[in-house]
């Protein structure tokens, strides 16, 4: 009984070696009849390329998953932005602007709009009310105060959306900076031409362009791609169609068949 127990042991592949003894026989891993068999080459790279595979593809599921919530992210803060200053169709020209009214207030009724909001998904009880004359010409830098104006008392924002985040949005030095007490007089500022009430103080057709393409670009090429390498990867159909096309490719096609019998019609030779 003993003796079946280790023969048991000495085949069970907990030892990672195996034997090379005739069937049946049996041998002490110490002993010098006991001779390892090393893992081939092409074991070896199975082996690495199986654990590169797993962990490429728990990368890729991740890195898609989080491209899907990126996007979803980026719908209401970028997107949906963007696309609205595009529609709005900004003069590419800075008009002029001159403050006409400024009121800061408080309480959610009082706040119903602000020309700042730090924060585009929460209500203030505080904000800066500013009203502006617009003339539309291109402005000049030290140019005279205009005597007629093309629009009085219109809502000014500090950009398309009204709102952002610190350190790029900062209410406080935006109304300190056009209606402060240093404020200038005249200061440029960017209307739209299919809503004449809209008025804001930041503008770049550029940075729109720029934010809705990576918004809409970046998510999307990393979700594909490590969809389409997860597909190839783990997805059988897509393996039997590959295996299929390589398969199809090593036989003649019809035309080199027909040229082949034309190669050897004995018609053709010349006596």
């Amino acid at each position: 009984m003993s003796t079946m127990s280790r023969s048991r042991t000495s085949l069970s592949p907990a030892t990672s070696e195996r034997s090379t003894l005739p069937m049946g026989a049996s041998a002490e891993p110490d002993s010098p009849e006991f001779k390892p068999l090393e893992p081939t080459r092409e074991e070896l790279l199975t082996h690495f390329f199986e654990r590169f595979k797993f962990y490429t593809s728990l990368c890729l599921g991740t890195s898609a998953i989080l491209a899907v919530f990126a996007f979803l992210f980026l719908i209401p803060f970028v997107v949906e932005p963007a696309i609205q200053t595009i529609l709005a169709e900004f003069a590419p020209e800075a008009g002029i602007c001159a403050v006409s009214e400024h009121i800061y207030a408080e309480t959610l009724t009082n706040c119903t709009w602000a020309s700042c909001r730090e924060g585009c998904t929460t209500t203030h009880t505080k904000c800066h009310k500013i009203r502006v004359n617009l003339a539309r010409r291109p402005f000049e830098e030290n140019a005279p105060v205009p005597n007629e104006w093309d629009a009085t008392d219109l809502k000014f924002l500090i950009n398309p959306e009204g709102c952002g985040y610190p350190p790029r949005v900062n209410c406080s030095e935006f109304a300190s900076d056009y209606a402060g007490k240093k404020a200038p007089k005249i200061f440029p500022c960017y209307y739209s031409m299919t809503r004449p009430e809209l008025v804001v103080a930041r503008y770049s057709w550029d940075t729109t362009i720029r934010g809705l393409i990576l918004a809409l670009v970046l998510p999307t090429t990393v979700f594909v791609f490590s969809l389409s390498v997860l597909a190839y990867w783990h997805c059988h159909c897509c393996d039997r169609a590959c295996n299929r096309r390589v398969h199809a490719e090593s036989f003649a096609s019809k035309e080199d068949k027909l040229l082949c019998e034309l190669d050897e019609d004995p018609s053709d030779d010349v006596f």
